[in-house]
C-alpha cells in the first residue's frame, strides 16, 4: 500500500476504534467545531472521501460533483445541510459503516495510481501522494473535535509528520488564499516529534522561526487550536503573522478559533 494511504487509513481507524464506543446520544451531540454533531462530523469526512473518489474516477466525474454541490449552496442550503440532502442523512452506526468502506476502497484506490498522478481538488491539484496525506490531515482534524466532546485522550505518533509537512508547504496559500502578501520568506520550523526526535523544514534562522511540539503545530496549522493555546513559540513577525492565521486546508479563508474555545471536555 501507498505509505500516504496506510498512514490515511491508519488515522481514520484509530478515529473509527473511538467511534465505535459512542451511544446514540453522543452521536447527536454538538462539539466545540461549529457546533457540528459528531453526526454532521462524520458525514462531512464521508462527503469529502466520496469527492475524493470521484477524482481518482477522473476529472469529469469530481467536475460534476462539485458542480452539484455548488448548486445546492447557490440554492441557499449550508454545507451541513447539503451533505445531509446528498448523502440521505445517515446517523450512527450506519454512517460508521459508510465511511469506513468508502475510506478502505479509497486508500486501495490510492495506492494503485501511479505515483506522478496529479488529482483535482477544491484547491490546487496535488499529486497523489499529497492528495492522500490532504484526506488523512482533515480526518485527523476533524476527528479532533470528537475527541474533545469525549474527553478522550489521542496519543501523537510519527504520521503527524505527513500533517506538519502539510502545515510547512501551505505557509504561502494561508495568505495568497486570503488575497494577502507574504509577510516575508517561510519561517524556520523546528518540531519535537512524538518519539523524542526533531523536524525541521526551511533555512535555519533566529529571527524569524516556529518551535515546538509537532503535536501542536499540526493543531494550529489545521485550526483545531489557537496558536495560545499551545506551547509553539513564534520569532519574528513573518512566523508570528502565519501562527495567528495558520491554514493548511483548501476552500475560503477561515479564521483559527479563538484563544480557549478548543479544548478537550
Amino acid at each position: 500500500m501507498l505509505p500516504q494511504a496506510a498512514d490515511f487509513k491508519a488515522e481514520a481507524d484509530d478515529l473509527h476504534a473511538l467511534l465505535v464506543t459512542l451511544s446514540d446520544a453522543d452521536w447527536a451531540r454538538p462539539t466545540l467545531f461549529k457546533r457540528w454533531t459528531t453526526n454532521d462530523i462524520v458525514q462531512h469526512l464521508h462527503a469529502g472521501d466520496l469527492m475524493a473518489a470521484a477524482s481518482v474516477a477522473g476529472e469529469n466525474p469530481f467536475r460534476q460533483m462539485r458542480a452539484e454541490i455548488q448548486e445546492a449552496r447557490d440554492n441557499g442550503l449550508t454545507r451541513v445541510e447539503e451533505t445531509r440532502q446528498r448523502l440521505g442523512n445517515p446517523t450512527g452506526k450506519r454512517l460508521l459503516d459508510m465511511w469506513h468502506a468508502t475510506m478502505t476502497g479509497l486508500c486501495d484506490k490510492l495506492s494503485a495510481m501511479p505515483p506522478d498522478t496529479r488529482l483535482k481538488w477544491a484547491g490546487p491539484d496535488m499529486g497523489v501522494r499529497m492528495f492522500t496525506t490532504a484526506r488523512q490531515m482533515e480526518t485527523w482534524a476533524h476527528g479532533q473535535a470528537i475527541y474533545d466532546l469525549m474527553g478522550a485522550t489521542r496519543e501523537p505518533t510519527g504520521r503527524l509528520r505527513n500533517i506538519a509537512e502539510i502545515g510547512v508547504r501551505t505557509y504561502g496559500w494561508t495568505f495568497v488564499n486570503r488575497g494577502q502578501e507574504l509577510p516575508g520568506p517561510a519561517p524556520y520550523v523546528r518540531l519535537a516529534a512524538p518519539d523524542g526526535g526533531a523536524w525541521e523544514w526551511n533555512d535555519p534562522s533566529t529571527d524569524n522561526k516556529v518551535e515546538g511540539s509537532a503535536l501542536a503545530f499540526c493543531q494550529v496549522v489545521t485550526q483545531t487550536r489557537n496558536a495560545a493555546d499551545t506551547d509553539l513559540q513564534a520569532t519574528g513577525a513573518p512566523a508570528k503573522e502565519w501562527m495567528r492565521l495558520a491554514q493548511c486546508f483548501a476552500g475560503p479563508p477561515e479564521d483559527p478559533p479563538p484563544p480557549g474555545s478548543r479544548h478537550s471536555s
